[in-house]
């Protein structure tokens, strides 16, 4: 076979270069066709659009034809000319087809028919291949990159937290442990707790759930970061919007109040939309025609509203008038509740009809850092809530300063003696900051219109679920 240098499918397609001779490799979606023409639909994962390759049978033969079906893997040199079929302005006729990889219809999972969601959670390996989950992965490749050019954008610097820590940022306990001990054989100290003076740390040592607090070290330094990695939670939740591995992007930047995180946060979902629908029009409209109908109409919607602003109080207050009007909700609505995403999804889509920031929450259900209000009740808390998804951006003002900040974290539990570091930011040259956390796979939810979160990272882990 004649050695041509390969053209991606998605460069080939947008080629007028026709009556040249070109080379294209990738994998068989289709192939049909009589005992004189084949048409192969090739893609190669560079766009959603497959090439159409128009094979002579006599001239390639019919039995070297015979093993390229669904699933092979294959390379043809051919002649660029224009499409004679709809849909499409360029194919190839094929001259010379190299097989690289057959694969046997009767085992191949992925035959031309409809596969369920759920069925190819479970050949997670292979589920690249198809045409949905092609378009989720390269928008997910596009947001980081639109995350990070934002950020570089306006100045603020990438910082990379650690992975494995010794503290709980959130308080929770929800936290994966690390160890190199023998866990058939733990050596206890005389109170009957592990001791862990022999691990590989010399402590207790666990994944990180978040890296806010490293990024709040580094904002009173660097003036803004971000951080972008991934995060991990023990939390025995198998819902469609919870993962025990994801990823998060965190700025923290100083002498922000909560009206420039707000403003931030706003600037920050909007760019990321914006850029979607810049750059990945074709696999955004192959979503909105096989998954959900209005994604480009619902994205459209976000980029043109201004984002409401509105107390956590005057929201319970609404969602109480709901209740008392005869709305239904599975979750009980009080002043000092922990928000579900039902009540979430009710303010952004049936009251306000647009994206809101809710503020100033309760502070016993908060995260012991938020800056407490002169009410003493509530903290400079914020949540973006989003159609269909809920939250989709938690942050806050921190409190700066240092008693406050050492008096809530005994109050909810956080033992200050393993924070002495994150303390000590408020004791020496400590400053007004602010900063904000952004689940990636739900963002990619939003921008995809799937409906759970498991679809939108490559494998996902769950509980019982660690394959691939």
């Amino acid at each position: 076979m004649e050695t041509i240098t390969r053209t991606k499918i998605v460069d080939v397609l947008k080629s007028k270069a026709f009556g040249t001779t070109v080379n294209v490799k990738g994998w068989v979606r289709t192939r049909r066709g009589s005992k004189q023409v084949n048409f192969i639909a090739l893609n190669d994962g560079s766009t959603v659009h497959n090439v159409q390759i128009v094979v002579d049978v006599d001239a390639l033969g019919e039995e070297y034809l015979k093993p390229i079906t669904t699933g092979a893997c294959i390379s043809v040199n051919g002649t660029l000319v224009e499409s004679q079929g709809k849909g499409q302005d360029a194919e190839i006729q094929a001259k010379e087809i190299r097989i690289y990889g057959t694969a046997d219809p009767a085992t191949y999972p992925l035959q031309k028919k409809g596969h369920s969601l759920e069925f190819l959670r479970e050949i997670a390996h292979l589920r690249p291949r198809t045409n949905t989950f092609g378009a989720v992965f390269r928008i997910r490749h596009h947001m980081a990159m639109a995350i990070h050019s934002f950020f570089h954008e306006r100045g603020f610097f990438y910082f990379h937290t650690p992975i494995i820590t010794a503290s709980d940022c959130e308080g929770a306990g929800q936290m994966f442990q690390v160890t190199t001990m023998n866990l058939y054989d733990l050596k206890k100290d005389e109170t009957g707790s592990i001791d862990y003076s022999n691990d590989f740390f010399g402590k207790q040592a666990s994944l990180t759930v978040s890296g806010q607090l490293e990024g709040e070290l580094a904002a009173l330094a660097l003036g803004a970061i971000y951080t972008f990695g991934p995060t991990f939670r023990a939390e025995n939740s198998n819902t469609p919007r919870h993962l025990a591995e994801f990823w998060m992007i965190e700025p923290e930047v100083a002498f922000n109040e909560i009206e420039e995180n707000m403003q931030l946060a706003e600037d920050f979902i909007k760019y990321c939309i914006q850029w979607a629908l810049d750059n990945c029009a074709d696999d955004i409209e192959f979503l909105n025609k096989m998954v959900d109908e209005g994604l480009i109409e619902r994205l459209n919607f976000v980029l043109k509203q201004n984002f409401i602003r509105l107390s956590y109080t005057e929201g319970i207050q609404i969602l109480e008038t709901a209740v008392a009007n005869g709305h239904k909700f599975e979750f009980p609505v009080f002043w000092g509740a922990d928000l579900a995403s039902e009540h979430e999804r009710y303010l952004v889509e049936e009251h306000f009809k647009c994206p809101v920031i809710l503020t100033d929450y309760p502070k016993e259900i908060k995260s012991f850092y938020m800056k407490q209000n002169d009410d003493g009740k509530t903290v400079r808390a914020m949540d973006v809530l989003f159609p269909k998804i809920g939250e989709i951006i938690g942050g806050s003002q921190r409190e700066e300063d240092l008693e406050k900040l050492s008096s809530h974290a005994r109050e909810m539990g956080v033992p200050t003696k393993d924070i002495w570091w994150y303390l000590d930011t408020r004791r020496f040259g400590t400053a007004p900051h602010a900063g904000f956390g952004l689940g990636f796979e739900r963002l990619l939810l939003f921008v995809t219109g799937m409906g759970n979160i498991r679809d939108v990272i490559p494998f996902p882990r769950t509980p019982n679920n660690c394959e691939f």
